[in-house]
């Protein structure tokens, strides 16, 4: 899969969401207010989490700070021994990060969906290359922002600061129910729980992906899949 991806260089343009329609060359402001709808899903994002409003000062800095980008289907946004330089916000689309070990044996560690942040906060935080590659399963919107920006801006205001606080927090604690699932949990309980408090994963991943990302092969995950609906479908029988 590594071999057949599409390297970084084939990527998108980046496109700076700040940018007047007569940079880009374009003779009405229709790409003007498509960036600043853009934006807007970030702004609405912030205050919704934090529940802090941004100041239009303050949204002119982030219209500096962050560079929007499309990521075309399995291209990568970081590979296995770069450093990590940005985060990524999910405007659209869907994302993986993961690692591949010496026998080719990837194992996923995370997904990216709409709304969530996309990064190695291992490369970011001890400055060392990445050990994950992160990939668009889908053709996917995202805004970047490098990572020393990202702490000027939480220095500066007081909604990015809460959010990356809270954002630390939530990181922790996934962590933690990750490990636990891991250690803790039987196959079954993990997919059940996938299914509880992600079920947008079942929908939007091919099914080796979340046999990786469940620690589990894909043939047990297939079992559980037809357990579960056999089940769903002879309870419907009763209901009927």
């Amino acid at each position: 899969m590594m071999q057949t991806a599409m390297n970084l260089s084939d990527m998108a343009p980046v496109i700076d969401p700040w940018q007047s329609s007569r940079t880009l060359g374009v003779e009405n402001h229709s790409k003007a207010s498509e960036q600043g709808n853009v934006m807007k899903t970030l702004f609405d994002y912030i205050r919704q989490y934090t529940g802090i409003e941004l100041s239009l000062d303050e949204q002119a800095q982030l219209h500096q700070a962050f560079k929007y980008r499309v990521v075309r289907r399995r291209q990568f946004l970081l590979q296995e021994g770069d450093l990590c330089r940005y985060i990524s916000f999910v405007l659209s689309g869907a994302l993986r990060m993961f690692s591949v070990n010496e026998r080719g044996h990837e194992s996923v560690v995370e997904f990216n969906l709409e709304g969530t942040w996309a990064m190695d906060k291992e490369s970011i935080s001890l400055r060392q290359p990445s050990r994950y590659n992160i990939e668009a399963i889908e053709n996917s919107h995202v805004l970047q922002i490098a990572a020393p920006q990202l702490d000027v801006l939480g220095a500066n205001i007081p909604a990015i600061r809460e959010m990356v606080q809270r954002q630390h927090t939530e990181n922790a604690i996934a962590t933690q129910k990750r490990i636990h699932a891991a250690i803790s949990m039987s196959a079954e309980e993990r997919y059940h729980d996938l299914l509880r408090f992600n079920p947008e994963f079942s929908q939007r991943f091919p099914q080796a992906m979340l046999a990786s990302y469940l620690g589990i092969k894909a043939e047990t995950l297939s079992r559980l899949r037809n357990r579960r609906n056999g089940v769903a479908s002879i309870n419907g029988i009763t209901n009927g």
